[in-house]
């Protein structure tokens, strides 16, 4: 959740955060990095907020090797039933000598305090070496063997910049794994990025060398070209564990489900051919491959497609369905709602019956993670009406929530989009720049639910993201809009202060025997 949200344009709120955390513990994970708790007042809230209210995983928090930081992230992750302090330094010469401006001995001393500082308030510490595989690797021995024997119950050797090979990567970890005296005592990780593409092909490699931690991102998202992708390293160990012998806790059939909240959430669109979760991973079109799969799916399939959550379950909800009805949908679905959302998305499931002849499973989802989890609305859309074509000039007229009043804007655009979205900016008086807009149908046939996603950014550089969901593709555009402003307010109120400047990677775990523990960060 911390190295994911890197990712430019995927803040969360502290609302989202704790849905995905949950998701997370639905998924099994074994760490949930929730933040870096010292980088704003928002970070810190949401990762105490998951650290109280999250069962199940872990909860680490992510520092600096500064007391502060570490202050901070404690204060954070204390109330979890299970925590975790996450510290790191750079151990590479460029950062070290450019970035820290401090001497090897230094970086060690700075390690070791740190480590030890950890160590007074929990017993599982991780320390990371920053930037490890640029780095000398007499100097990593030296380091990680002097954390280790301060208290460090986890090293994390992380490709930082996607730069190493698999072939590299293996006897790195091994040889560390062998050389360094006291490597028995910590459970060895992996964290790479995916520069250059190889980031589950490295953290597979790493784990046939001994890691036993894997720290990973859902659908791969991340800085610069992502991490590895928890879809991809899980499914890779559970398809070819007679080759590995490895597995992890992760419930699998909650892949699909974590796949698109993180999506929703962070308005970031999975590829159509992305391994695991994307829409034509297990799609067929050539006709070679469909005769083939009319006689034994087996022959151009290597996973189910339900081992994730995956299903095509028929259309059976019409205007004539029941709220109990409804709700079992939504339990089939696995979405938990209470009785205000409940009834909320009945309405709404009511209003589409009336628009639609068939109501498909999609339909609920975008029903239920477009308009029913959302932010607190300082603004919210009652109507839009355009007027375009021809020789005639596209004009809008919107009536807008504010807070409890309502407001009336008019305006002229290049187009039906441009001037719906000056109005909104009219109402709103947000200073912001659309960076990105998309649009696609969420199902098929000529009465299809559209989607909008859009990217925007504040005065100050933050960049959040929005999505709606209509028949009218127009007012779809206007309510993804709507979400994007609201979301941007409340990221401006809940995150005062300046991030750090350095950040480290994110994290799964294993035990001694054959299971790899899964750390989401």
């Amino acid at each position: 959740m911390r190295d994911g949200e890197q990712s430019p344009g995927a803040t969360m709120t502290t609302y989202e955060k704790l849905q995905v955390a949950h998701q997370l513990a639905r998924l099994k994970v074994d760490i949930i990095e929730a933040g870096f708790p010292f980088a704003s007042p928002g970070d810190f809230e949401a990762v105490k907020l998951i650290s109280q209210q999250v069962s199940g995983p872990c909860v680490a928090g992510l520092c600096r090797t500064a007391f502060p930081d570490i202050d901070r992230a404690w204060e954070a992750v204390k109330d979890a039933a299970r925590n975790r302090l996450h510290t790191f330094i750079a151990t590479s010469e460029i950062h070290m000598s450019k970035k820290l401006q401090m001497t090897p001995k230094q970086v060690v001393k700075a390690a070791v305090d740190a480590v030890k500082y950890c160590k007074e308030r929990t017993d599982d510490v991780e320390f990371s070496c920053e930037d490890a595989t640029r780095s000398d690797f007499d100097f990593l021995c030296e380091i990680v063997e002097k954390a280790i024997a301060a208290g460090a119950t986890t090293i994390n050797i992380p490709d930082t910049v996607g730069y190493t090979m698999p072939h590299e990567y293996e006897p790195l970890i091994r040889n560390l794994i062998k050389k360094i005296p006291n490597s028995g005592k910590a459970i060895f990780s992996v964290h790479c990025h995916n520069d250059l593409g190889l980031a589950t092909a490295n953290s597979i490699a790493a784990l046939v060398g001994g890691a036993r931690q894997v720290e990973c991102t859902i659908n791969g998202i991340g800085e610069r070209a992502g991490n590895a992708s928890l879809e991809e390293i899980v499914m890779a160990l559970r398809t070819r564990r007679n080759l590995m012998n490895l597995h992890t806790g992760v419930e699998t059939t909650e892949i699909y489900r974590a796949s698109r909240l993180v999506r929703r959430v962070t308005g970031i669109d999975v590829q159509p051919n992305k391994a695991i979760v994307g829409k034509n991973a297990f799609a067929h079109e050539a006709g070679i491959h469909q005769d083939g799969m009319l006689k034994d799916k087996r022959t151009y399939e290597i996973m189910d497609a339900d081992s994730i959550g995956l299903s095509s379950s028929s259309l059976v909800l019409g205007k004539h369905s029941g709220r109990h009805a409804f709700s079992d949908k939504l339990s089939e679905l696995g979405y938990e709602l209470d009785r205000n959302d409940l009834n909320k998305a009945f309405f709404r499931f009511k209003e589409l019956c009336d628009k639609k002849k068939e109501v498909s499973d999609w339909d609920i989802r975008s029903i239920i993670e477009d308009e029913v989890m959302q932010i607190p609305e300082k603004f919210h859309l009652e109507s839009v009406n355009v007027m375009c074509g021809g020789r005639v000039k596209a004009t809008a007229m919107i009536i807008m929530g504010v807070g409890e009043k309502l407001v009336e804007e008019s305006a002229i655009g290049v187009g039906p989009i441009d001037a719906v979205y000056q109005c909104i900016r009219k109402i709103t008086g947000e200073d912001i720049k659309l960076i990105d807009f998309s649009v696609k149908s969420v199902t098929g046939g000529i009465d299809a639910l559209g989607e909008v996603t859009v990217q925007i950014a504040g005065p100050k550089g933050t960049v959040v993201s929005g999505r709606g969901a209509s028949l009218d593709i127009v007012e779809a555009a206007a309510k993804a809009y709507i979400t994007a402003i609201n979301k941007l307010i409340y990221w401006r109120k809940a995150h005062k202060g300046n991030k750090p400047e350095s950040r480290a990677g994110r994290s799964a775990s294993k035990s001694k025997s054959g299971s790899a523990q899964i750390s989401v960060k």
